[in-house]
């Protein structure tokens, strides 16, 4: 009989424990958890706190009783394992029953990750908590119960850290955001994070951003936040979002081989160096699909982890990776997206691939798309616009990153765009999509067709274009024209741009040609849309013009300064 022990439950463990036995009727498996509840939905848990999720009990998928019932699985929770002999292939295990040791043929071993300290003093103090598990979310709720106002401090703006602000705010309380980074929501562009951070602040959040918390102290029972900057925040809750890091001390106890941040190096196969060990989730150092491919780093994400359970079930149990000759020995664990998406409010923000950032810092050659599209056909009620950021490949216009922030309509679109990541398509593969159309649900020209029909005309050469964080050498260089109406203009344009409404372009092309004085022209107007005919017009008098990348409305959340009204 075939002994399978499996360290960690959750999403990783306890998919590779189901996929096992659905795949083995007569092994031996043993799943081992330190905590006290082995399958539960960690990702409701911030909407259990708001109260939209009423019940405790929702969030419990499983006990040990249903999994032995329904899968015959050896489930022991509040069991530790402290030990790996891999020569021996035992663990140590600190249960209720006492210590003892466990053999095993195969170990799967998914312990997921612990909260990343940052180094502050008094977390130790009553009102800080964390927000991962069951106790700790019981925790949070009962220094809260009670209570119709409460003032709330959330360090980290994360998707963990957004989710709380939210649940925090409906259960009345006022929430200050504090995170060291430039802006909320790290992950996203810049540009896009600053529509979550709008949305942030309209719903009476304080938004703290490029600032660290460095000590938390008491008074008379609820805390005092000290910030860098010195500011000191009254709070009777702080809730720590400041990141993961993989909690892999166990396989470098064991000498298993280890990579960026200490997550266990795997191969396709989620073989660790120990050919009898495997590994996924959190701890794990999976390649993921941005840039060259070539970053090794983990991936603190539900779905990859349950996915590389069921991959790892797969190799282990029935010896895939080892047999040339086997059809699926080709399918090996997938590369991560870093597909993820959250809700902010009235908010959604979403992304896959790769960000600005990463393509930069692996010197990848690309271009970037902003596009403003509405979810659904416009002339039909309640259509709500959504900001897409993409980025293509220079040289072969493949797909590389995409993110979203808009209201409905935003997960569909991620998705249609991972999908098209994983597959390597490129802005003509895009552009060609058949997807689904009615008035209510989208338009004749899908908002991910839209995305890559702008892709097309920066690739092609038929659209050259600016960007907005350019504006003051633009501004030195070239005419900058503002096609919008003079009543648009009302309200404030770029100091010392011409305005002439793209319908009055080709009639006052003379007047142009004298403003420009031999300068390129650096073309906008409010999403980008008259401003790329404008171009054209102005490209087909023989002017070198180029239009904005997103129009004013991507400039107002890159340089909310740009304004100059009239006089």
């Amino acid at each position: 009989m075939t002994k399978i022990v499996v360290i960690g439950g959750v999403a990783g463990g306890m998919s590779a424990a189901a996929r096992a036995r659905r795949l083995d009727e007569n092994a031996s498996i043993i799943v081992l958890d330190k905590g006290p509840y082995v399958s539960f939905a960690n990702c409701g848990l911030p909407y259990h706190v708001s109260g939209e999720i009423p019940s405790r009990d929702s969030l419990l998928l499983h006990t040990p009783e249903t999994l032995r019932a329904q899968l015959n699985l050896d489930v022991r929770v509040n069991s530790e394992v402290t030990r790996i002999n891999r020569e021996e292939r035992t663990v140590t295990v600190n249960g209720p029953e006492g210590t003892y040791t466990l053999g095993y043929d195969t170990l799967i071993y998914s312990p997921g990750s612990k909260a990343a300290t940052p180094p502050v003093t008094g977390l130790d103090h009553a009102s800080v908590h964390w927000l991962r598990t069951v106790p700790e979310m019981d925790g949070l709720i009962a220094r809260i119960e009670g209570r119709s106002e409460f003032d709330a401090v959330v360090v980290g703006a994360g998707f963990i850290g957004l989710e709380a602000v939210e649940a925090l705010a409906h259960r009345g309380g006022r929430v200050t955001l504090v995170e060291f980074a430039p802006h909320v929501l790290p992950p996203l562009d810049s540009e896009q994070a600053e529509w979550v951070d709008r949305e942030l602040r309209k719903h009476g959040v304080r938004v703290v951003t490029g600032t660290s918390v460095e000590a938390i102290s008491d008074a008379n029972g609820a805390a005092r936040v000290r910030l860098s900057t010195g500011e000191v925040l009254p709070a009777d809750l702080v809730v720590m979002s400041t990141g993961v890091i993989p909690d892999s001390s166990l396989a470098k106890d064991a000498g298993l081989e280890l990579g960026l941040r200490g997550a266990i190096v795997v191969d396709g196969y989620l073989r660790t160096s120990d050919p009898h060990i495997f590994a996924m989730g959190d701890a794990a150092a999976m390649r993921q699909e941005i840039g060259d491919g070539d970053l090794i780093a983990p991936v603190p994400l539900a779905a990859p982890a349950n996915r590389h359970g069921r991959r790892a079930a797969d190799a282990a149990v029935l010896g895939i990776g080892r047999a040339a000759d086997r059809v699926d020995d080709a399918h090996q664990a997938p590369r991560v997206l870093g597909t993820a998406i959250v809700r902010v409010f009235d908010l959604t923000a979403a992304l896959t691939g790769a960000n600005r950032r990463t393509l930069s810092a692996q010197e990848v050659d690309h271009i970037t798309v902003h596009v403003h599209p509405a979810d659904h056909a416009g002339y039909f009620p309640g259509a709500e616009q959504m900001h897409i950021t993409a980025h293509f490949a220079k040289d072969t216009g493949e797909l590389l990153g995409a993110q979203i922030v808009g209201g409905a309509g935003v997960a569909n679109r991620i998705n249609v765009f991972a999908t098209a990541l994983k597959a390597r398509m490129t802005a003509n593969d895009l552009a060609d999509l058949d997807l689904a159309y009615a008035p209510p649900f989208g338009s004749a020209k899908d908002p991910v067709n839209m995305t890559a029909f702008v892709a097309q005309n920066i690739l092609t050469g038929q659209m050259p274009v600016w960007y907005s964080e350019d504006l003051e050498q633009v501004a030195r260089e070239a005419l900058i024209l503002d096609v919008r109406s003079a009543t648009e203009c009302e309200d404030g344009m770029i100091p010392g741009a011409l305005n002439i409404p793209h319908t009055e372009v080709r009639d006052r092309i003379e007047e142009i040609r004298k403003a420009s004085a031999g300068r390129w022209i650096a073309v906008h107007c409010a999403s980008g849309v008259r401003s790329y005919l404008a171009t054209r017009i102005l490209i087909g008098h023989g002017f070198d013009a180029r239009n904005l990348s997103g129009g004013a409305l991507t400039l107002d959340v890159t340089r909310p300064d740009w304004k100059q009204n009239p006089s």
